[in-house]
């Protein structure tokens, strides 16, 4: 509803409510009404423009209000409200309507609403009301607001707040008016100037002018009032000045105003006596001012601010500088004002920075910045014991030490390092300060609002009803406490927010020159390289004057408030507060306060009594005679394990974050953070103190706030999660790791700072009798690793708790970070000058080897640092100019330093020496590896290295030296040794040369590998070198170093070789070294053996292409085959030896099948090219194929599939010789040992008893792997023989594969069968691909492949077994299903023959039978078939086997009789039964099985048989009925569809009929007085699918189809006997039974039987003739034309005889069965049904259920309906009836 329409609802209502008493309203109410309805627009229009129609239509108005009749008043004001709403009041009418609404402003509380809601609409909608009558309106809202009437009070409020808002957002608007010169208006300023003013300007002007009069209870200029209450003056003002703060600071007169009248007023208010409301409101202006006014208002601003100052510090000495109030202590709540407004000032960063610029850092201001960290510093440290302590800082297991110490405030140096146990022993444990124990509850809040300009602007407000209130409410003590903590927080947050910004813009994100890398650990800012004329540059000098002035007081405030009892949320602020004034000293580069953070953090982080006592306390686990004393004396340690509590590992987790960021300007105050972390990684890897598990608090901190605290399920800050001692060692390691974003010389320093602490940490565990530099050589050392005095080193460490014995480190830290940070760095090791980095690490390391006094794991420890380093900088070497040898013989030379000891060493070696050498070994050996081929200098060194390990005299063999574990270590040159463990006590000087020998060894393998590229001299030096090696005891080394001469010398001599100048000297060397390895061939350990068989072949193999044919004769009949024959002997003796040594004979096994794989091998790469070449090739073949056959016959299974697999690679490359006579002779050969080999498998299945004792011992059964090998033997060899001849094997060839390859798949004594249920195992899956293979297109194949296919099918019905399990097996025992190969080939029996269903030969020759026979099994099964698979939901075999078996029967009964021809008829019948056999196992199949299924299963499984009557109706009824298919046969079909179209009776009874019996059915005489029964029988599973079979039972017998008519005329005389022997059983039964029954309703099925029988022989229409050809004797001679009628029969029998012509024959059949059932008395069976025009299988043959309305077709029949219909057919037939 609009406007009007109300105002015309109104004005309906005045007119009613002043019918009777005030008829001159009502008259003019009409008259309005009038001119409203009349034309609304208009009367709209002139009201606006004053028009002459507006006093007529306000006159009802104004005179309703002029009654005093309440209720017409506030339908007068609502009527106004909907003009001045619709804007149809005019300018000049707005007088008049002020004076109205006053006039009835003391009407009551409804009017006085009223009024306020029409205020709100007038001065909006008429935005030219300025001046008085602005004024007059507002009076209006100030009366109001005095009401003692809380609604009208506060209601009254709340508008003119809004009208004033009003007023201001006029003067915005008029702001962006350019030209208003002709409104503008005088005014006089507070400063005596004067300026022009528009109308709004000075509307904003006169009212904020009175608001500050009337607060300082002043009469007001513009505002007609008396007095206003201050509170709600100032209010107002921080209503607009909360809004409008930008605004102000455009207009001049605006800030003159907050100036000259606000200020004063402000201070004057704070300065006297607090009054809670006033104070309050007083604050939040001043906050208001201070936050937005600063600039503007600068003097202003530092007095309120020092005011402020004072306030909160209690500081009441200059309260009469101002002038007010005299002496008085200021209550609680004052100067949590006070300190509340700081905390909000204190989060203005920006402000912050502007007070120290305008104040601290003048010469003559006042120090506002200081003063206020001094008041908080002083504020939270003045009542310590409010406070508490934080017994955590103290960390864990450690007692707090009594003691009396005060805490100074005035010392900084004393409160930046102050300990916690002088916290403790001042404070004691009581106290605290949380968040939530410290703040107010439900009274005080803190609400952060967001003004225009985005900026956040605390506002400190009391709860919902705090502002009516003259008290101010509850204050906890700690509260003020809290505030002062967070101003601090506050301010550090600022300095770091801003700081760290504009450093990483400026150093971090900005490169030095172009092109250069993002500097990822800068160094720290120079302001004065940095643009001076920037406002940034100027920010960060003020940041850098507040830290180099205040970070004493920060910090002692820091640090005392840390030490105290916070809560999580406050100790993570206090904290981040500590991150943040680091960080920001580090990035402005003021080292004294970084240093002095970084201090005091180390101090919180690793505190000196955890690392102190933690000694004590693993000293307590040892035994001493001074226990008890101690105990006695209470000097006991503490229970628990001292460490660190989870807020040191705050703070050191801090702490390190800080090191990585500030990394690049650390310089030499590294020492003091890398000592702090090695504190922290004693404590945190300490036995007892718990490592990878979270810190616990101390139990004296779980006070009630923590526990509160803990209990919350909100996430922790990030700096109390991740606290896990795995996690802080990652934070730790993750510094070091920093270090690669270093500059070179930010790493110098680092580096330095590490090696020094190391070296003061391994002299202290030296025991401080030596010092670590004892060589003037090394001098350069200590000065550039800054090694500082021992006793400076010494004593620091005893006060900070390091001291630690000996015994009780491992390792040393310094050593082990430097060893990380130098693999970072490997860079600078390289690449840089050599005093960067290089220089201060290598001596460093070698001087702690060398260090005899230094304990041995310390040693160790560098030696394998220094290692690690030597391997790596090869490795990140780069291959080009002149850097790569210096950086190599640099390596080389400090290697050797390690390995080579001097004279002075070598006479006192020791476990510990013999250690360091063996580890310099490794290192030499890993250099080889992986940088051996880049070597340009130093192999005299290498060598060197080598030679200094080895005894010129050869040692004592010893049983150690030969042992099975020293042969059983791997030998190949590739070998990455594994370091081995440090030599035990013993003769060092024995087992010492042993394990050198061996390491160094590995490395002249190495030596060898690179042997190529040693000039003549190296060369003789690497021969020498391996000489002596050889003279050693160890066999296996002895044997390396021969194959390493043979690999790697015997390289260099064929490169050598192709010179024709050094061929020579290099050929007898050759020689030698072959010989000196055939003699190993026969080698009785294993491992010699087989490395000298698989060097020999390889040899071979890489130089055989340059072998002559002499040459490769004499390798033939000199090496190989004499070689075999020796494995092979002894095999064969060891075979025949006693049980205890046949075991032996696996290790000679696996050497042969090592030789039979090379020789395959060979004779795969030189058949072609050199080996057929021979004239001996054809002796050579025969003697090998000889071998492979004996080796598959005779030797353990084992060796069968690589001795196959050896032959198969030499047939494989046969067809590359274009020879073809002689392929086609090793062809023949080796098909003649496939035959062997295939009838020894087909003998193995036909027997298992071995013929011979040669084959009891020497023919395991044949495994799996070696059944695959044969099989692909044989798919090599027919490819072969294909390449060669271009054509497929012989019939006869092929028969005799296929005869192996089922001997092979049906083998049954694997030992290691396969499952073969989901896929196929190898064997099976070899088979099917080589039967796939076969070429078919050679005359009888596709039958013979056939043929096996469809035994291959049948393999899971009738050759499954179980695999016996092994004599004490435990596994399970294995099933052989075939599954999965008949899974494969049902589908492959389709594929093949429709592929060649045209070929006669499958129909002549039975292939067909076979192929349908292999599906009769699975249909006739069908759920009893087994399961398809395991693991998937592969097709049931059954449904496969129907599938395909429907998809041959589709094509192949037509197919049958077009080749009728040239098949035989018993072949012919012989196809047909197999047909109709495999129908009737599906039709007749137990499907009981299936009731299980849930209900749409069964109907899918239902419907899946559908398809066996579909084929039947399609593909068979058409055909079956050819004149070569006997009478019985085609009569079958009904008969298999009379058994499958029975709904009731026992499973006896429907199986009775069984095929065997081949005479036809005859038609049986109705008899309609059979005896009857009341049994309900047995009902079938599937009574849909019988009703299908019965349906096409009536169908076969029908004339419906006219297609092959002679077939169907046949097979319709055949059947039709079955059809009414199938309608007499339920006819004369249902007759039967119903004389017995009576009234007792007979089952369902029944009488939807009955129904269905007699639906049907009424529908059903005979071919003519048919019943009489099926009951003659010949009906196949009769079933298309019968002999005309005897017309010398007597009528009767003539009738008969016609009767049996007709199309409706089983009419009159059953023509006493009908006038039964038209005759039965009683209701007879009926239902509904829709009638149809022709048969079909897929009519539903019943509906039993009630019929939709809308099937109007559907009729209603009964059983005697019916009856009587089939009678009057009859009728029609004889002409009786028309």
């Amino acid at each position: 509803m609009s406007s009007l329409a109300f105002l015309v609802t109104e004005l309906q209502s005045l007119t009613s409510e002043t019918r009777r008493k005030h008829p001159e309203i009502r008259e003019a109410a009409e008259k309005s009404l009038a001119i409203l309805r009349s034309s609304p627009d208009q009367a709209t229009h002139n009201l606006a423009s004053d028009g002459p129609q507006s006093e007529d239509l306000l006159r009802p108005v104004f005179m309703g209000c002029a009654t005093k009749n309440a209720k017409v008043v506030a339908i007068s004001l609502g009527s106004l409200q909907r003009l001045i709403a619709l804007k149809a009041v005019p300018h000049s009418a707005v007088p008049l309507i002020i004076t109205t609404m006053s006039d009835a402003m003391n009407q009551g509380v409804d009017i006085q609403l009223r009024i306020l809601q029409t205020l709100v609409s007038l001065i909006p909608n008429f935005p030219a009301i300025h001046g008085d009558l602005l004024g007059d309106a507002l009076l209006l809202c100030f009366k109001l607001q005095e009401s003692k009437i809380a609604v009208v009070s506060s209601t009254a409020a709340a508008t003119l707040r809004q009208l004033v808002m009003f007023v201001v957002d006029k003067m915005v608007t008029e702001d962006n008016v350019e030209n208003i010169g002709h409104s503008l208006s005088e005014v006089k300023l507070p400063n005596g100037t004067t300026k022009q003013l528009g109308p709004s300007a000075l509307d904003v002007f006169s009212v904020f002018e009175d608001l500050c009069l009337l607060a300082n209870s002043e009469k007001p200029h513009f505002l007609k009032l008396e007095s206003l209450h201050k509170t709600f003056a100032l209010e107002l003002i921080e209503s607009v000045l909360t809004n409008y703060h930008t605004h102000f600071r455009k207009h001049l007169e605006l800030i003159l105003l907050l100036q000259h009248h606000l200020c004063p007023l402000l201070l004057k208010a704070l300065s006297d006596r607090p009054i809670f409301p006033l104070t309050l409101r007083c604050t939040r202006v001043v906050f208001l001012l201070l936050k937005q006014f600063s600039l503007e208002l600068t003097t202003e601003s530092e007095v309120f601010l020092t005011l402020l100052i004072r306030i909160f510090s209690d500081d009441s000495d200059g309260l009469s500088d101002y002038g007010h109030g005299s002496h008085y202590v200021r209550p609680l709540w004052m100067k949590v004002l006070a300190v509340e407004i700081m905390r909000g000032l204190c989060s203005d960063a920006e402000l912050m920075r502007n007070v120290w610029d305008r104040y601290d850092a003048q010469e003559s201001g006042a120090k506002v910045f200081a003063s206020l960290v001094t008041a908080l510093k002083r504020l939270i440290t003045e009542k310590p014991a409010i406070l508490g302590v934080g017994t955590q800082m103290a960390g864990v297991g450690v007692y707090a030490e009594a003691t009396s110490s005060t805490y100074s405030l005035e010392r900084v140096a004393t409160a930046a390092s102050a300990t916690v146990s002088g916290v403790v022993g001042m404070i004691g444990s009581s106290g605290g300060l949380s968040l939530h124990g410290s703040s107010m509850k439900l009274q005080w809040y803190v609400l952060l609002l967001h003004g225009p300009s985005g900026v956040g602007v605390y506002l400190f407000l009391c709860s919902i009803d705090q502002l009516d209130k003259a008290d101010s409410p509850p204050i906890p003590e700690s509260y003020i406490y809290l505030l002062s903590v967070q101003c601090l927080v506050s301010l550090c947050d600022g300095l770091a927010s801003f700081t760290g910004p504009l450093y990483t813009t400026i150093v971090i994100q900005r490169p030095k020159a172009a092109g250069d890398a993002i500097v990822r650990a800068p160094p720290a800012l120079d302001i004065a390289s940095l643009p001076k004329d920037e406002t940034s540059t100027k920010q960060l000098g003020i940041v850098r004057d507040i830290i180099e002035n205040g970070w004493p007081a920060l910090l002692a405030a820091l640090s005392f408030t840390i030490s105290t009892n916070l809560s999580d949320e406050l100790f993570v602020e206090v904290l981040a507060s500590y991150q943040a004034l680091t960080n920001v000293s580090g990035m402005l580069g003021l080292t004294t306060p970084r240093d002095a953070f970084f201090t005091s953090l180390s101090k919180l982080a690793v505190p000196a009594r955890v690392v102190s006592s933690l000694e004590s306390y693993v000293e307590s686990q040892t035994p001493r005679s001074t226990t008890s004393f101690s105990e006695n004396l209470g000097l006991s340690g503490p229970a628990q394990a001292p460490r660190l509590s989870e807020r040191n590992m705050a703070c050191l987790k801090v702490l390190i974050s800080s090191a990585v960021f500030l990394a690049g300007s650390l310089a030499e105050s590294w020492f003091g953070v890398l000592e702090v972390l090695q504190n922290a990684d004693y404590v945190l890897t300490s036995k007892g103190v718990g490592v990878g598990k979270r810190a616990i608090p101390s139990p004296g901190a779980t006070t009630t706030t923590a526990l509160r605290d803990r209990s919350t399920s909100a996430p922790r800050h990030p700096l109390l999660s991740d606290l896990e001692t795995e996690t802080l060692q990652i934070a730790i390691q993750r510094l070091f790791d920093a270090s690669k974003n270093l500059e070179d010389d930010a790493y110098k320093h680092f580096i330095n700072a590490l090696c020094r602490l190391s070296a003061e940490m391994v002299e202290m565990q030296s025991g401080g009798e030596t010092t670590l530099v004892t060589d003037e050589s090394h001098e350069d050392v200590t000065s550039v690793a800054g090694l500082s005095p021992r006793s400076g080193a010494a004593h620091r460490r005893r006060v900070s708790g390091i001291h630690i014995p000996r015994t009780l480190r491992s390792g040393d830290f310094g050593i082990t970070k430097l060893g990380g940070v130098t693999m970072l760095n490997i860079h600078r090791l390289i690449y840089r000058s050599p005093d960067v980095a290089w220089d201060v690490t290598t001596n460093h390391l070698l001087l702690v080897i060398h260090a005899s006094y230094a304990p041995q794991s310390i040693r160790v420890q560098a030696a394998s640092v220094l290692d690690e380093i030597l391997v790596l900088v090869p490795r990140n070497l780069s291959s080009t100019g002149d850097l790569q040898a210096q950086v190599q013989k640099r390596v080389l030379d400090v290697l050797a330093q390690q390995v080579v000891p001097g004279p002075a060493a070598l006479a006192a070696s020791t476990t510990t020496s013999v250690e360091l050498r063996r580890m310099g070994l490794e290192t030499l050996h890993q250099i080889l590896q992986a940088s051996g081929h880049t070597l340009v200098v130093g192999w005299e060194t290498i060598f060197h290295m080598l030679e200094s390990v080895c005894r010129h005299a050869p040692p004592v063999r010893t049983a150690s030296i030969d042992s099975v574990s020293i042969l059983s270590e791997p030998s190949s040159p590739l070998m990455q040794s594994k370091p081995l463990p440090p030599l035990g006590l013993g003769n060092p000087n024995e087992k010492g040369q042993v394990a050198l020998v061996k390491i160094a060894f590995q490395s002249l393998t190495l030596v060898c590998d690179s042997v190529t590229a040693l000039s003549p001299d190296h060369l003789r030096l690497c021969i020498s070198t391996l000489g002596q090696f050889g003279r050693q005891a160890d066999t296996n080394i002895a044997l390396t170093a021969a194959a390493s001469l043979l690999w790697s010398v015997s390289d260099a001599i064929q490169s050598k070789r192709k010179n024709t100048d050094e061929e020579p000297q290099y050929s007898e060397l050759w020689m030698f070294l072959l010989l000196e390895v055939l003699g190993l061939c026969a080698d009785p350990r294993q491992e010699v053996r087989d490395g000298a068989i698989q060097t020999l072949f390889r040899t071979m193999q890489l130089y055989g292409s340059t072998l002559s044919l002499d040459t490769w004769d004499q390798c033939i009949w000199k090496v190989t085959f004499p070689l075999l024959d020796s494995l092979t002997s002894e095999i064969r003796r060891l075979a025949n030896a006693a049980p205890g040594e046949v075991l032996a004979a696996q290790p000679w096994n696996e050497s042969k099948i090592l030789a039979l794989n090379s020789i395959g091998s060979i004779f795969h790469d030189f058949l072609t090219p050199k080996i057929i070449q021979l004239d001996s090739f054809s002796k050579a073949w025969d003697v090998f194929v000889n071998h492979i056959q004996d080796s598959v016959l005779l030797d353990s299974r084992s060796i069968s599939a690589p001795a196959l697999h050896c032959l198969e690679k030499a047939v494989k490359v046969s067809p590359s010789v274009n020879l073809p006579p002689i392929v086609s002779e090793v062809l023949l050969r080796v098909w003649q040992t496939i035959d062997v080999l295939g009838g020894t498998v087909m003998r193995h299945l036909g027997s298992q008893t071995p013929t011979s004792t040669i084959e009891a011992r020497f023919q395991p059964p044949f495994t799996q792997e070696s059944l695959v090998a044969l099989v692909d033997v044989i798919q090599s060899t027919r490819k072969a023989s294909r390449s060669l001849d271009g054509r497929e094997w012989t019939l006869d060839r092929l028969t005799r594969l296929m005869e192996i390859l089922k001997g092979i798949l049906t083998y049954p004594n694997s030992p290691d069968f396969r499952p073969d249920v989901d896929v196929l195992p190898p064997v099976q899956a070899a088979v099917m691909e080589t039967v796939e293979d076969i070429d078919l297109s050679v005359p009888g194949s596709p039958s013979l492949v056939l043929r096996d296919l469809s035994e291959y099918a049948t393999l899971p019905f009738l050759a499954a077994f179980d695999v016996p399990s092994p004599p004490k097996s435990q596994t399970p025992q294995k099933r052989i299903t075939y599954i999965a190969i008949s899974k494969k080939s049902l589908p492959m029996l389709v594929d093949l023959f429709m592929r060649f269903k045209l070929e006669p030969a499958i129909y002549i020759d039975g292939t067909l039978e076979a192929v349908l026979s292999a599906y009769s099994i699975p249909v006739k099964l069908k759920y009893d078939c087994p399961a398809p698979s395991k693991l998937g939901k592969d097709q049931p075999l059954w449904k496969t086997a129907t599938t395909s078996f429907l998809r041959i029967v589709k094509e192949c009964a037509a197919q049958v009789n077009k080749l009728a021809q040239d098949t035989s008829s018993d072949r012919i019948e012989s196809i047909w039964r197999q047909i109709l056999d495999v129908f009737r196992g599906g039709i007749l199949a137990d499907c009981s099985a299936a009731e299980a299924f849930p209900l749409d299963v069964q109907e899918a499984e239902e419907n899946f048989d559908l398809a066996l009557i579909a084929s039947l109706e399609i593909d068979v009824a058409p055909h079956l009925g050819d004149s070569r298919v006997p009478d019985h046969l085609v009569g079958q079909l009904a008969k298999i569809l009379h058994l499958g179209s029975r709904l009731q009776g026992s499973e006896n009874e429907m199986n009775s009929t069984d095929m065997s019996n081949m005479a036809s059915p005859k038609v049986e005489t109705v008899h309609v007085h059979d005896l009857g029964s009341t049994e309900s029988g047995s009902l079938v599973h599937r009574e849909r699918f019988s009703y299908w079979c019965f349906d096409l039972l009536f169908l076969i017998c029908s004339s419906t189809r006219n297609d092959q008519e002679y077939a169907r005329r046949r097979l319709a005389a055949l059947s039709i006997p079955s059809l009414l022997n199938r309608c007499r059983t339920t006819l004369v039964g249902f007759i039967a039974d119903e004389a017995l029954r009576g009234h007792l309703p007979f089952p369902r099925v029944r009488e939807q039987e009955l129904l269905y029988v007699l639906r049907k022989l009424l529908e059903l229409n005979l071919w003519s003739g048919s019943l009489w050809a099926a009951v003659s004797d010949e009906p196949s001679k009769y079933a298309v034309e019968q002999p005309v009628a005897d017309a010398s029969l007597s009528p009767k029998l003539l009738m008969a005889d016609l009767v049996k012509r007709s199309v409706v024959a089983h009419l009159f059949h059953f023509y006493s069965v009908f006038l039964e059932i038209a005759s039965i008395p009683r209701k007879t069976p009926s239902a509904w049904v829709i009638p149809t025009k022709a048969p079909s299988l897929t009519n539903n043959h019943m509906s039993s259920g009630p019929v939709a309305q809308g099937d109007i077709n559907a009729v209603e029949l009964d059983a005697r309906t019916l009856a009587r219909n089939c009678l009057k057919e009859v009728g029609k037939e004889t002409g009786a009836s028309r």
